[in-house]
């Protein structure tokens, strides 16, 4: 089994922010899979499916962004699950533009709270990421206090910019799933420029 984890901050007040838009993704893959609706399991929301003949699990953790991990650490637990090979966490990133991603299959938190905390509970850095940029424009980088621009709602412009890009991101991610990190990497570079991230 595969496992997607979306990472976000419950609650309506959260919905439209840049640190919600792994939820963003998670919740666009299960509408356009057509999974069955989500279910509560442990510190996260689920839904289960198979694409092609892989099955799939989304997760969304209910326990707020610094404590991400402690809803994917039940999957490292389980038999026969990969983490390297089986996990992919879908995170915003605040040093690419709106418009940019990336790919890998590891690496380090860069500052990010979710990716910290799941690198403490799974102690590896070596897991599948997707990270999508929600940063400003190259021209306009500054962003102030870090915490409040990633918990600040995306603009009219921003948002449209996001929801666009993500058809292809869920190409990418069925790259993944059908032929690995390399491939999905290979085949989907991302976009534009980006400010150096390790990872």
């Amino acid at each position: 089994m595969k496992v997607i984890v979306g990472l976000g901050n419950p609650g309506r007040e959260y919905a439209g922010t840049r640190h919600n838009v792994g939820w963003w993704v998670i919740d666009h893959l299960a509408d356009v899979w057509r999974f069955d609706g989500w279910k509560k399991d442990h510190e996260a929301l689920i839904a289960t499916g198979t694409v092609g003949t892989t099955k799939v699990r989304l997760v969304k953790p209910q326990t707020f962004m610094n404590l991400s991990g402690e809803a994917v650490r039940h999957y490292a637990r389980r038999p026969f699950f990969a983490i390297a090979n089986d996990l992919l966490v879908v995170a915003d990133e605040v040093a690419f533009p709106v418009g940019r991603y990336r790919f890998r299959p590891k690496g380090s938190a860069g500052g990010h709270n979710g990716l910290k905390s799941i690198e403490q509970h799974l102690h590896t850095q070596e897991y599948g990421r997707l990270r999508v940029g929600v940063g400003p424009a190259e021209e306009q980088r500054s962003v102030g206090v870090l915490k409040d621009y990633v918990l600040g709602d995306f603009g009219k412009t921003e948002a449209v910019s996001v929801r666009e890009l993500i058809p292809e991101l869920v190409a990418g991610i069925e790259m993944w799933l059908g032929k690995g990190m390399l491939e999905a990497m290979n085949r989907f570079p991302g976009k534009g420029k980006a400010t150096d991230v390790d990872g």
